[in-house]
């Protein structure tokens, strides 16, 4: 049976960190808290903007980039 467990931790976005949505715009994830699930391929990064919940997975490289720049910094 194939282990379909992902990695869970929390992060803060501190940074300019984007996405796409398909082939539309890219969208600004705002500053603060984010929870992490690390996967295979990519990252999914969830948080609440008030009573707004949002979700996205981005590649795992633009992942390590954003962090690698300081954009998201992972707790420790």
């Amino acid at each position: 049976m194939a282990d379909t467990s992902r990695n869970a931790q929390t992060a803060q976005i501190v940074g300019k960190v984007e996405y796409r949505e398909g082939d539309g715009a890219n969208i600004v994830i705002r500053p603060g808290p984010v929870k992490v699930q690390t996967g295979a391929n990519d990252v999914t990064l969830s948080w609440v903007d008030e009573d707004v919940r949002g979700s996205t997975a981005i590649p795992l490289a633009d992942f390590k980039r954003f962090v690698s720049e300081g954009k998201i910094k992972l707790a420790a």
